[in-house]
């Protein structure tokens, strides 16, 4: 899931991401095109119901791709992501429209 919070002046927003305890992960990274795909850049906090979460501010006036990283082996899409778009590996990635 993704929350979205505009700025006042309408040039930045606060997005939060959550990835449900669906996912059956024990941890979790949010990994885009934000931060170069570092897979250490942005650790998600799991949370006691089994959800992870993180937030970051993000420039609006574009999109950007991501995934999360889970258990360091294994790549999970946004479930409810703005779009998806193929990517160069053979899967897709998880787009977010600011």
């Amino acid at each position: 899931m993704l929350k979205k919070r505009i700025s006042k002046d309408g040039k930045k927003c606060r997005v939060t991401f959550e990835l449900p305890a669906d996912a059956k992960a024990e941890t979790a990274a949010l990994c885009g095109e934000f931060n170069d795909w570092d897979k250490d850049a942005l650790p998600m906090k799991k949370l006691k119901s089994g959800k992870f979460t993180a937030a970051t501010t993000l420039e609006t006036g574009t999109e950007y791709r991501f995934r999360y990283w889970l258990d360091g082996k294994r790549w999970e899409n946004d479930w409810d992501a703005d779009t998806y778009k193929a990517n160069e590996f053979g899967s897709e990635d998880s787009i977010l429209v600011l």
